[in-house]
This record gives C-alpha cells, structure tokens and sequence, in this order.
C-alpha cells in the first residue's frame, strides 16, 4: 500500500511539473490538436475564416472513379522515400563516425583538449549558415570542391552537385552528417567519461585483443547512451527542413515530407492539405520512434525489457 510520505511525494511532484506541462501544452499540445482538426477540413489562406469540414478526403478519398489526396500523390511518396533514405543513411554514418571520433577523442595524446573543441565546430554552427555554406562551395561553376577535385584530376569537368537528381540527395545527407556527427560523438563521448577502468584494467592484463573489448564491453556499456543519441538524431532527420530548403529548395529529387508539407502550406496556400502532411509526417516519426524503441528492448538506464 502506498505510504502517505510516498504520495506527499507525488503530489509535490506534479505540483512542480505543472508549470511545465501546462507551457507544453499551449506550445506544443494545441498547435498539434489545431494541426490535426485542420488537417480534416478544405481551409485555405486566401479563404482562412470560410472552410468546411471534409473528413479524410485531404488524406484519401474517391469520386467518380478518380482517387485524389495525399496518399494518391506521387509526389508525396517520393518525399517519404527520400525522407526514408536520408534519415537511414544520415544517421547511419553518424552513428559509426560519431563512435569512432569519440574513441579517439577519449585516448590520451597531446593537444586532446583542442581537438575535441575543434570538433564541435561544425555543429555548433547554424544549419541555415552551414547549408549556405555548402551550397556554394559545391556550386558547380566556382565552388571549392569543384575546384579542388579538378587540380587533383579526379574529376575532368565540374559536377553540378546540387542540380543533379542522382547527386543532390546524397550531397544533402554528406553535409548533414558533417554537421550532426559532433553532436553523437558528444554524447558518446559523455558516456565513455563514465566507464569504470576496472573493465579495461583486467582486460589488459589478460591480453584481450581491443576490439574484442570494444564489442563485448564498451558497446554494451554506452548503449544507453548511443540509443538515445540515435533516437534525437532520428527525431532530426525525420523531420528535416532547413537544410534540404536552403540547399535545394523544392526540387523533387530531394524533396523531403517536411518541404512537401510547406509547399502544400506557403506555395499553393493549401492549409488543409498542408496540415495532413504534418499529420503524417507526425505519425510516421511516432510509429518509427516506438518500433526503435521496442526493437532495441531496453531501456535508458540499460536494461533488458
């Protein structure tokens, strides 16, 4: 039975985190439960005040053997495969150079403490400045890259990176994961901080080769901390904007669910088939989110459900 000191405890709990939920619900709880009631009527921004309420026909709907709605639209399946393939491969690498940058930067060797401040750099820089950035060093007439491939003769005439549909994508997710991988090797790096020497110690003497103690000790240590890392990162690439935008504005090789849904919103002034993009893009990211978690069966303080 619960002890009176216990739910003195829960009631001083909630007291505290009232504030809070109820700043979450007027910045995120609302907006969301207008997205959604939108996302089910005809509103538009030149007629904003003048709509109706219309159902899933935004989402899926048939009329006279014609079948419209997001879920008909070319378009907007090659927004959730690109979307599908940037979140899986961005993250990806970031995962494994997040790893591994963060097993150099735990060793010691001289000038340690400047690297690791060197490596933050480009994810401490703004992704709206970073993807500027990058857009004109691969421009295809005057960009660095460009020119730098060329004086090394690996490529004869310039690439236009950003204009090609079969290099635009991946040329996106290369500066996503420059950008982002600092911020998985911090938190990777946080949690090798943490590990007892004891493990390593021990190992040593028995003479266990590194990479056995990398995968049968290390691995297993700081996965809690890498899940988490995976998840944000995932959270991140699932809902990116900025920096395909910025880069490559609506071209449809790159077109992710987050800049279908602002066309939808900004271009063709279609708030409620705007809105039933969001609404998507908002239960695809909570489906994925809950197979993660339940595919990794563990918890964040490391263990097995």
């Amino acid at each position: 039975m619960t002890s009176d000191l216990t739910r003195s405890r829960i009631r001083t709990a909630w007291l505290f985190l009232a504030p809070m939920l109820l700043v979450l619900a007027l910045v995120a709880a609302w907006p969301l439960a207008r997205t959604l009631y939108f996302s089910l009527t005809d509103a538009e921004l030149s007629r904003f005040g003048e709509y109706s309420f219309i159902g899933f026909a935004n989402f899926l709907a048939s009329e006279r053997g014609v079948t419209y709605g997001i879920l008909a639209d070319p378009l907007w399946w090659k927004a959730v495969g690109n979307t599908l393939l940037f979140a899986l491969v961005s993250v990806f690498f970031e995962t494994v150079l997040g790893v591994i940058i963060a097993l150099v930067l735990n060793a010691q060797f001289p000038g340690r403490a400047l690297m690791r401040a060197a490596v933050l750099i480009p994810w401490a820089i703004p992704t709206v400045v970073s993807a500027k950035m990058w857009a004109w060093m691969l421009h295809d007439q005057f960009g660095i890259v460009n020119d730098a491939l060329l004086r090394l003769g690996l490529i004869s005439a310039p690439v236009a990176w950003l204009a090609s549909s079969d290099l635009a994508l991946w040329s996106v997710v290369a500066v996503d994961v420059w950008k982002t991988t600092p911020f998985v090797a911090l938190m990777v790096l946080a949690a090798l901080q943490m590990l007892p020497r004891d493990c390593y110690e021990a190992a040593r003497v028995d003479g266990i080769h590194p990479i056995r103690v990398f995968f049968h000790v290390t691995l297993p240590l700081i996965k809690p901390a890498l899940i988490v890392a995976v998840i944000f990162r995932l959270l991140d690439a699932m809902r990116v904007f900025d920096i395909v935008y910025i880069m490559t504005g609506n071209a449809e090789a790159t077109m992710t669910m987050s800049v279908y849904a602002r066309q939808q919103f900004v271009d063709f002034q279609d708030v409620g088939f705007g809105s039933a993009a969001s609404t998507l893009l908002f239960a695809a990211i909570a489906l994925l989110t809950v197979i993660y978690l339940m595919a990794t069966r563990a918890d964040l303080g490391g263990r097995a459900r």
